[in-house]
């Protein structure tokens, strides 16, 4: 697909180079390490049919504040993430995985 001639408007083709490009590429990364804890976080919550309400009474945090981590607008600083965890019968854990087996 290419633009329909918009100035500043990516084709997919600009888009493609913008993500060969080092500053793209990092700021793709930061935002996957805002997504995943939360996406983590919600997926947990609703395997246990747990409401972002509940979560907040359970956690700490009002519920705009669960929101917002689940949708990855927020990361709080150590050691709020590990309520989350405690208040979902779970663990915190952090893990290392080798960029050949990242998906």
């Amino acid at each position: 697909m290419r633009g329909d001639g918009m100035a500043g408007r990516l084709t997919w083709g600009a888009e493609d180079q913008a993500l060969d490009d080092p500053d793209a590429h990092a700021a793709c990364e930061a935002a996957r390490l805002r997504v995943e804890p939360g996406r983590a976080v919600r997926e947990r919550r609703e395997a246990l049919g747990t409401s972002q309400a509940g979560l907040a009474r359970a956690a700490g945090p009002q519920q705009p504040a669960v929101a917002r981590f689940e949708a990855g607008g927020t990361m709080p600083p150590p050691p709020l993430p590990d309520r989350p965890a405690t208040a979902l019968g779970a663990r915190l854990r952090v893990v290392f995985e080798p960029l050949d087996r990242a998906g």
